[in-house]
């Protein structure tokens, strides 16, 4: 969910007049730092007087599809980086969310007494065996994010550290309905993932206009 550090430091006039786009990465940064920000706030407990279910419109639109869009916008920008983390984590929203709608909400719906600790612990685990997938891909993405730059390499870092925790906690909650201590951690780790990200895109817009301030990102760990 990056561009290269031409693109993201300093933007080549060369290379936008070639590709005839601007870089997609702030906007997909924002997205996915939205969603994640939504959906962590529910983790850590924070929704005591919401549905607690503000995340899932916006993993469709904003997080997936707005997401899915700045990986397509990659590809035509030749960022193999980019396009390969948005275009993942856009999916990795719709079909959270998919998975919330045909899966979760269905098996809630038919919940009865005798079944209902069996059916939860069951979601749960589904769950977590979605973030180690995502812990796997995140893994080597996180190894490459070195290359790029340090606000890149915190995104990565911080989510992969979300996951990993969140991975932990939906396989250890058996048949909790509420976030256990871990998930609440993990929402906390994810809030963090979030404001990373959203810094991370408003270096991209800063550095993407005619204008003397810009955010700093510093610079890869390996180069």
């Amino acid at each position: 969910m990056s561009v290269s550090e031409d693109r993201t430091v300093q933007p080549s006039p060369s290379t936008a007049a070639v590709s005839g786009i601007a870089d997609p990465a702030p906007l997909g940064l924002a997205a996915f730092a939205l969603t994640t920000f939504l959906l962590s706030a529910k983790n850590a407990g924070w929704m005591t007087h919401a549905t607690g279910n503000a995340w899932l419109g916006y993993a469709f639109a904003y997080g997936g599809l707005a997401q899915l869009l700045a990986g397509m916008w990659e590809f035509r920008n030749r960022n193999v980086f980019g396009a390969t983390a948005f275009s993942t984590y856009g999916g990795f929203w719709i079909g959270l969310g998919l998975w919330v709608q045909f899966v979760v909400n269905p098996a809630v719906a038919a919940i009865r007494p005798a079944t209902a600790a069996a059916t939860v612990a069951s979601l749960n685990h589904d769950l977590g065996w979605i973030l180690l997938a995502f812990v796997i891909f995140n893994t080597y993405m996180l190894i490459l994010s070195t290359q790029v730059n340090m606000a890149v390499f915190a995104v990565f870092l911080t989510l992969e550290l979300t996951e990993i925790i969140l991975c932990i906690g939906n396989f250890t909650a058996g048949a909790a309905l509420l976030p256990t201590g871990t998930i609440k951690f993990g929402g906390y780790v994810g809030i963090i993932t979030a404001l990373v990200a959203w810094y991370t895109s408003a270096a991209g817009v800063s550095n993407g206009i005619a204008g003397r301030l810009r955010f700093p990102v510093g610079r890869p760990l390996i180069g």
